[in-house]
């Protein structure tokens, strides 16, 4: 196997907390693995909150060349990712991006859909959350607006002033809503109190509403909450999840989280033997990723994955949007097309 890569910056439509006018960038590095004729592709999404940066990332996939080059006439995906993992104990963008371009490439060496691959089938188009970048309230109506198409919309709160945003965006919308609490709320009685005023104003979901140390008072909150809690920060891989006790009733599985595809499925199959529900999220990641992860909509209870449709300048094809749902293609591995060469010096 023969690896490369770009960085690639990745120019936002709608970043949280500042107009939308205004242009705010991620980075991803994009890696491309060649074996016998056939390329696969992946993608490592660093934005900055992750805690990952291009440097580190780069070096991650230097340290794994000689692994992969290794393995010069067959190889197993589980086997290969596996040795991957044990390279360092972070670098989970990186990772991901490993494990997306492998089972790229074992769909196309294989001549199937990477959701044939693994023969659990097809999805059919889900409804996805749609992020709204919070603004002051005279530009959310047209923030509202531009996501018309969409049924479910996403937003940022987590503030002392959460009460009035939702009220303002009641004024132009009664979609359901998922709302993102990043870790913003600390008083568990206030928290449910807030959580029952929500239940009122069609919000069906919460992600993260505490801290992830206050791993007692959540569970206190899932256990009375009249909807779901979902984990974000709380959960990264799969070791994490074992030992969620109740503390949340459903998961954010993020690709760039978890290291990629596999671990996700074992995630995915831990949630559903334990009753939790399951949310397929994703970071700032283009079409590349995006299709890796759409790629398991089947087991999902709720979708969040709009990112190519904040990006200006997404640089592959993949997915399709249509009236708010994902929709899967046909294509091999993973199901996505470059736009360009990115690959070019």
């Amino acid at each position: 196997m023969i690896l490369n890569y770009t960085s690639f910056d990745l120019l936002y439509k709608h970043p949280f907390g500042v107009s939308s006018n205004t242009r705010t960038s991620t980075t991803s590095v994009f890696i491309k693995i060649d074996f016998e004729g056939r390329t696969g592709y992946g993608e490592a999404c660093l934005p900055a909150y992750l805690g990952e940066n291009v440097n580190d990332t780069i070096a991650f996939f230097e340290l794994a060349k000689p692994l992969l080059a290794k393995y010069a006439k067959a190889f197993s995906v589980t086997e290969v990712v596996i040795e991957i993992d044990r390279l360092t104990k972070q670098n989970n963008a990186a990772k991901a991006a490993i494990d997306i371009a492998l089972n790229d490439l074992a769909g196309k060496l294989y001549e199937k859909p990477f959701y044939d691959l693994m023969k659990f089938g097809k999805s059919e188009p889900m409804s996805t959350s749609f992020t709204i970048g919070i603004d002051e309230e005279s530009k959310l109506e047209n923030k509202i607006n531009e996501a018309a198409d969409y049924n479910i919309l996403k937003i940022k709160a987590g503030t002392k002033d959460d009460k009035s945003l939702i009220n303002a965006i009641r004024k132009y919308t009664d979609k359901p809503l998922y709302v993102d609490i990043n870790q913003g709320w600390k008083n568990k009685e206030e928290v449910l109190d807030m959580i029952f005023w929500l239940k009122e104003k069609n919000v069906i979901l919460i992600e993260q509403p505490m801290p992830l140390s206050m791993v007692d008072e959540m569970a206190w909150v899932t256990e009375r909450s009249p909807i779901i809690t979902v984990a974000d920060e709380s959960i990264k891989r799969f070791n994490d999840l074992q030992v969620l006790n109740g503390a949340f009733s459903a998961v954010n599985i993020k690709l760039m989280k978890c290291a990629g595809l596999m671990e996700a499925l074992k995630m995915i199959e831990f949630s559903k033997k334990n009753n939790i529900k399951i949310l397929l999220g994703c970071m700032a990641e283009s079409s590349c990723a995006t299709s890796a992860m759409a790629q398991l909509m089947k087991f999902a209870d709720y979708i969040d994955l709009d990112a190519p449709n904040l990006l200006k300048n997404d640089p592959f094809y993949g997915v399709t949007y249509k009236n708010g749902k994902v929709f899967l293609n046909d294509l091999l591995g993973i199901g996505v097309e470059p736009k360009t060469d990115l690959f070019k010096i």
